[in-house]
């Protein structure tokens, strides 16, 4: 009897490792329910009172709201750049960014490069059969400790104005 349910479960644990989409269980960027999407969410910056409600500037139809987020001079700033240098400087920054040349087609090849990666790293037995993450143990010899990052940068003299904050 002992030995029917040790087979029994042996065969359970293998047929349900072989179970699942082709697709590794790793973390997902894209909401895949009904709700919303967190990743979307851009939080706004509180809202202010003018010192006096009789200097306040004509509304501009179509302008900028003082409480929406800016999220390409963000960017700009986090880059090391000017978000108030216009196109110029944004010609600027592009050129910078560009100077090694840009792949035409770098999303799709990169999601091609990661499956294939994910492919060869799905994770041991009991992650599959859980459907643990192995995002994290996929990618760890790829990954960059931030701190570490910025201080063998300032250590050299360089600016780094995106630096994480200290613990």
């Amino acid at each position: 009897m002992r030995a029917a349910l040790a087979i029994a479960g042996a065969a359970f644990l293998t047929l349900s490792a072989c179970g699942g989409s082709d697709d590794p269980n790793l973390i997902r960027l894209r909401a895949t329910g009904n709700g919303p999407d967190e990743f979307s969410v851009v939080p706004q910056r509180p809202l202010e009172m003018p010192p006096s409600l009789n200097e306040l500037p004509p509304p501009t139809p179509g302008g900028v709201n003082r409480t929406e987020p800016n999220p390409q001079g963000q960017a700009i700033v986090a880059l090391g750049g000017n978000p108030n240098a216009g196109t110029a400087g944004d010609r600027a920054l592009l050129t910078a960014t560009n100077r090694y040349g840009t792949q035409a087609n770098v999303r799709g090849d990169l999601a091609t490069d990661d499956q294939t990666f994910r492919d060869g790293n799905r994770g041991r037995l009991l992650n599959r059969v859980f459907s643990n993450t192995t995002y994290y143990q996929a990618y760890s010899d790829q990954t960059l400790d931030p701190r570490s990052e910025a201080a063998r940068w300032q250590e050299q003299g360089l600016r780094t104005p995106a630096a994480p904050p200290a613990r």
